[in-house]
């Protein structure tokens, strides 16, 4: 499979390394204004860009039939576009806030949970995420993902970042050293707490999810999650 990706640092890097082990080439490695990208010779495109670059990323790749894979986050505002774009063009895409197989194991345990607490209003829900400090946004993609669907399942109406309000769930985001990512859901009454906790110990996981969820999608259209790439939808 030949592979672009768009967004090199970190992440990209992982990427191509686990691609490579999986007998796959990448053919782009692709920053910011790129302009000379032969659309051709791509077969699926991982996007680990910046936020303000993400949805140019996705839009370039749909509208050149080069189906896409995108784990930035921050750029939520422009989804429901990349949605209809999409669908417009008979295209192929998936975003996730998080690829790890592990955190989507846990996207679903948390939602279970949460329909196990709903009756119980003796019990307050809060989230704890930390991540490394060179992280932009806040809280992640990760923690916000895990607010909804704890919203969905329970009589929380939204989240907020810190201090929240009745029937809003506080988000903590700490930024400490090179920290992978650690999440934690807790329901806490006056007698007990209760809490699930998921922690990356390297960024391993992240990228090869998202190269599973590559190899997943070419030939399929369609707007997908990592709940259709482990098939649990």
């Amino acid at each position: 499979m030949n592979i672009a990706l768009f967004g090199y640092g970190k992440m990209g890097k992982m990427i191509e390394k686990i691609a490579l082990k999986r007998n796959h080439d990448i053919v782009a490695k692709i920053d910011l204004d790129a302009t000379d990208i032969n659309f051709s010779e791509i077969d699926v495109a991982i996007d680990f860009s910046m936020p303000n670059a993400a949805y140019g990323n996705i839009k370039n790749c749909l509208e050149h039939n080069v189906p896409i894979i995108s784990g930035t986050t921050g750029w939520l505002q422009d989804y429901q576009k990349a949605v209809a774009l999409c669908e417009k063009n008979n295209g192929a895409f998936i975003y996730a806030s998080n690829f790890s197989l592990g955190v989507n194991l846990f996207f679903e345990l948390n939602s279970y949970l949460a329909k196990l607490m709903a009756p119980q209003d003796q019990y307050r829900v809060a989230m704890e995420e930390i991540h490394h400090t060179q992280k932009l946004d806040a809280p992640s993609g990760t923690a916000i993902t895990l607010a909804e669907g704890v919203i969905e399942n329970t009589n929380y109406t939204k989240w907020k970042l810190d201090s929240a309000g009745n029937m809003e769930i506080p988000i903590t985001a700490k930024r400490i050293g090179d920290t992978p990512g650690t999440h934690t859901v807790t329901y806490e009454s006056e007698v007990d707490s209760i809490e699930i906790k998921h922690t990356a110990h390297n960024r391993e996981g992240f990228a090869l999810g998202a190269v599973i969820a590559a190899e997943w999608i070419v030939g399929k259209t369609g707007v997908f999650t990592m709940k259709d790439v482990l098939n649990l939808s």
